[in-house]
C-alpha cells in the first residue's frame, strides 16, 4: 500500500472512531457501551499482548492484574474505608475521591509489582507448567478479594464495591452529561474518548516497544530461550520486565473498568475473564498489534451481538434452551470455525509466520 493509501486509510479510521459513539448514541446507550468495554479489552488485550505475543509467556493469570487495578480504585474513590474505619473518616471527611493523576500511575505501579511478583519464582518455568502457576496466580488474588471481608473489612467480600465514583478531570465529570453547543454527550460517550485515547497511547507504547531493543530480545527469547541467552540475553531480567510492564496495562484497565462500571465484585475477574483475554490475543494474531485488535473487538462485541441471535433460537426450541447457554454456544463454535480456518489468527504477524514456516520446513 502507498504512503498517501495509508494517510488516506488512517484519516478515514481516526473521522470513523471519532463519530462512531455519535452514531451508536442514537440507537440507545447500550451500543455505546458495548464500544466501551471493547476499548477495554482491547487494552486488556494489548497489556498481554506483551507477555503472550512478544516474550512467549503464557499468563492465564492475567485478569488478576485487571483485579488490583480496579480494587485499588474502589479502595481510594467510594465511601467503602472511611465507612469501615472511623480514623480513615476523621481524616477524611468529605470521603476519599482519588484524583485521575493519582489513580492511574498508582494503578500501573501496584500492578507491576505484583506482575514482579509473580514473575519472579516463574522464571525457570515454560510452557504448561507456566500457565499453570499463572492459573493459580488468578485465582488466588479473587479468592483473596472474596475473602478480605473478616477479620477486616478490607474489600468487601463477595458484596462488592459499589459507588465508586466516575473518573473527573480538569473540571470534567465523566459521569455526567455534557452539553456542548446544544448537543449532549451521555457518559458513556464521554468514556468512550477517554478508554480510546488510553488503546491509543497504549498501541504507541507497544509499537515502540516492539521494535526497541528490548522487544527484539523478547522476541528472540520467545522463538528460542536457550538460543537468545546464548547470545548475551539476559532473559531473567527481560521477563520480569515482561511480566511487569503487561501488568500495567491490566492495572489500568481495571482502574478505567471499576470507574466506569460504578460497582465492583470477585465476580467480575473469574478464570473464564483470563480465558477470554487470552483468547483474544490468539485469536487475532499473536504479536501482531493490528490483530491483538481486532480479535478483542470481535470477542468482546461478538456475545452482544449474539444476544439478538440467540433469542430467536431459544423461541425456535419452545423456551427449552437456555439464550445464555446458546449464547456461549454461538461463541465457542464461531472461534472453533475462525481457528480451523487461519490457525495462526485472523490477522498473524508475517514476521512471526515466516518463522513458524522456516521450523517447519527445516524439521
Amino acid at each position: 500500500m502507498k504512503q498517501q493509501q495509508k494517510i488516506v486509510v488512517f484519516l478515514l479510521a481516526a473521522v470513523g472512531l471519532l463519530i462512531l459513539p455519535l452514531i451508536l448514541q442514537s440507537f440507545g446507550n447500550a451500543w455505546v457501551r458495548i464500544a466501551d468495554m471493547a476499548l477495554l479489552y482491547v487494552l486488556l488485550a494489548l497489556g498481554l499482548n506483551i507477555v503472550v505475543g512478544y516474550a512467549g509467556l503464557l499468563d492465564l493469570g492475567y485478569v488478576a492484574f485487571f483485579a488490583i487495578g480496579a480494587y485499588m480504585y474502589g479502595l481510594l474513590a467510594s465511601p467503602h474505608l472511611t465507612e469501615t474505619f472511623a480514623w480513615i473518616g476523621a481524616m477524611f471527611p468529605d470521603g476519599l475521591h482519588a484524583p485521575i493523576w493519582v489513580v492511574i500511575p498508582a494503578a500501573a505501579g501496584l500492578a507491576g509489582f505484583f506482575g514482579l511478583l509473580l514473575g519472579a519464582p516463574t522464571l525457570r518455568l515454560r510452557g504448561d507448567y507456566l500457565a499453570i502457576v499463572t492459573l493459580g496466580f488468578g485465582e488466588i488474588i479473587r479468592v483473596f478479594l472474596n475473602n478480605l471481608d473478616h477479620p477486616v473489612n478490607i474489600t468487601n467480600g463477595p458484596k462488592g464495591m459499589s459507588q465508586i465514583d466516575s473518573l473527573s478531570f480538569f473540571g470534567l465529570n465523566l459521569g455526567r452529561t455534557l452539553d456542548i453547543g446544544g448537543y449532549e454527550l451521555n457518559s458513556v460517550s464521554l468514556y468512550y474518548y477517554l478508554f480510546l485515547a488510553l488503546v491509543l497511547f497504549s498501541v504507541l507504547i507497544s509499537h515502540r516497544l516492539q521494535l526497541s531493543r528490548v522487544g527484539r530480545a523478547w522476541m528472540a527469547i520467545r522463538e528460542d530461550e536457550i538460543a537468545a541467552k546464548a547470545m548475551g540475553i539476559n532473559t531473567r531480567n527481560l521477563k520480569l520486565l515482561a511480566f511487569g510492564m503487561g501488568a500495567t496495562f491490566g492495572g489500568v484497565s481495571g482502574t478505567m473498568f471499576a470507574s466506569f462500571q460504578g460497582f465492583i465484585s470477585p465476580e467480575s475477574f473469574s478464570l473464564m475473564e483470563s480465558v477470554m483475554i487470552v483468547a483474544m490475543v490468539v485469536l487475532g494474531g499473536i504479536g501482531h498489534l493490528p490483530g491483538v485488535i481486532l480479535g478483542a473487538v470481535l470477542l468482546s462485541a461478538l456475545p452482544e451481538v449474539l444476544r439478538y441471535v440467540a433469542g430467536p433460537l431459544q423461541a425456535m426450541t419452545g423456551g427449552r434452551l437456555d439464550s445464555s447457554i446458546l449464547r456461549q454456544l454461538l461463541i465457542a463454535l464461531a472461534m472453533i470455525s475462525v481457528m480451523l480456518v487461519r490457525p495462526r489468527g485472523l490477522w498473524p504477524s508475517p514476521e512471526h509466520g515466516k518463522s513458524l514456516q522456516q521450523k517447519g520446513e527445516g524439521a
